[in-house]
């Protein structure tokens, strides 16, 4: 190689080295140099933090991201600001581009921001309408079917035998009204049974009426004995026709029920006490439903209330009350209300669970989904939709809870949209643009709901 083609060399080495050196600078000076237009960096998930400097968040280490600077001739008058004086800050984030309210316009729109309907459509954004309707208070308990007191029967045996027959022989039979139960053998029956027979034909024989009233005293108190051993009148009144009496006591079914338990065995002694059978007339059940204490006040006699259980799905109930107890359980601080259900398939049976429903007309109001609330700690906060992607967060006056709406009392009107899903994504991306740093200083006057 020669002297002078080694010195071009040299000199092209030199110009490469000098070039790489420049483009070195301008790229550090590229991240280090702040734009003119850039009032601070903060974090996407930490808004708090304000950085001079483009770097990484100290607290959860993403890179932060440039605050633009607010354009002064977009800014809203000062009486606006109040005392604060304080300007609102828009983030340039992709797809995040802050706005700001032409003059004239009113206050709420101060805090509006956008977030691009595709951005929305990534995160699961949907929206809820603000709608009158209907408001309706249910007060929910749970109950246990009980047998009607009134409606339960247990035979005694009321004289001295044996049991000769037993015509049910297990819990569950269905029996109806009259149907024969057991047969009880009882000399003492046969005995009254003849002197009966005897009276009856003294009766008949008698020829003055003074003779016949004192023969019918006779009647009447060995018809008196029989009653108290269960021999009923039609009983008695085929005893009189026929006039044959019977060692056999055959106890009979007052009504349509069902065996509820059994006690006496097929040929053993009874004696005046001893119980032989229960049967339960299940037409009408009772439900003895625990209620809250703070839920007394809304019960009255009558109502009606609406029942369902698991073993019948997709099938409701209508019982009424009967029976408000007032003594509080004082450990469940409940109290127990007695629901009377009619029952006629006997559907409802003693033991089951069922849900007490009792709906309460509480006449209309502004609702909207208890999801689109923002809860703060001191305010509520819902985010109204005002078209093309943005978005403004809006305190408003909540009323009671029915279900999964919440009456508004007063920061929305009747047709609005809310965001009724996403909140806490929307709630962030708000935070990076600054809408709700000046909320509190602003503190917009929110319209009224008209009734």
């Amino acid at each position: 190689m020669n002297r002078s083609h080694f010195q071009r060399v040299l000199r092209v080495c030199a110009s490469l080295l000098l070039v790489l050196f420049v483009a070195s600078g301008c790229s550090k000076g590229s991240v280090t140099k702040k734009d003119s237009n850039v009032d601070y960096y903060t974090c996407t998930m930490h808004p708090s933090v304000h950085a001079a400097d483009l770097g990484k968040c100290p607290i959860c280490g993403m890179e932060l991201v440039p605050v633009v600077k607010r354009d002064d001739r977009q800014s809203p008058p000062a009486d606006q600001l109040g005392k604060t004086g304080a300007k609102q800050e828009m983030a340039g984030m992709p797809g995040m581009q802050g706005t700001a309210p032409p003059k004239g316009t009113d206050s709420g729109a101060v805090n509006e921001f956008s977030v691009l309907v595709e951005r929305q459509q990534q995160i699961g954004v949907t929206y809820a309408a603000v709608e009158r309707r209907p408001l309706q208070h249910t007060i929910r308990a749970v109950g246990m079917v009980e047998p009607d007191s009134t409606r339960r029967w247990s035979f005694v045996a009321r004289v001295a035998g044996y049991i000769e027959k037993l015509f049910v022989t297990s819990p569950g039979e269905i029996v109806d009204k009259d149907v024969p139960l057991l047969s009880i053998y009882s000399p003492d029956l046969l005995t009254t049974e003849r002197e009966l027979v005897s009276v009856f034909k003294m009766r008949d024989a008698a020829r003055s009426k003074e003779a016949r009233e004192t023969v019918q005293r006779l009647i009447d108190a060995a018809k008196s004995r029989l009653e108290l051993w269960n021999v009923t009148e039609d009983q008695i009144a085929d005893l009189e026709r026929s006039r044959r009496p019977s060692e056999f006591l055959i106890l009979r079914s007052p009504f349509r029920g069902i065996v509820e338990q059994v006690s006496a065995q097929q040929g053993a002694s009874v004696k005046p006490g001893d119980r032989l059978v229960d049967v339960a007339d299940l037409s009408v059940v009772w439900v003895w439903a625990e209620f809250y204490e703070n839920e007394l006040r809304m019960l009255e006699q009558g109502q009606t209330l609406t029942l369902t259980t698991s073993s019948y799905p997709g099938e409701s109930f209508e019982g009424k009350i009967a029976v408000i107890n007032p003594f509080i359980d004082p450990a469940k601080r409940t109290a127990k209300v007695r629901i009377d259900i009619a029952n006629p398939d006997f559907k409802l049976r003693p033991g089951m669970f069922v849900n007490a429903e009792l709906a309460m007309a509480m006449g209309e109001g502004i609702t909207i989904p208890v999801s689109a609330i923002m809860p703060t700690g001191t305010r509520n906060i819902v985010f109204v939709d005002k078209g093309e992607g943005k978005l403004e967060p809006r305190v408003v006056e909540l009323g009671a809870k029915y279900g999964e709406t919440y009456e508004v009392r007063a920061g929305l009107r009747e047709g609005e949209r809310v965001v009724s899903s996403a909140n806490f994504l929307i709630d962030a991306e708000a935070k990076v643009q600054g809408a709700l740093k000046s909320f509190d200083a602003l503190s917009p006057a929110q319209p009224e709901v008209k009734p």
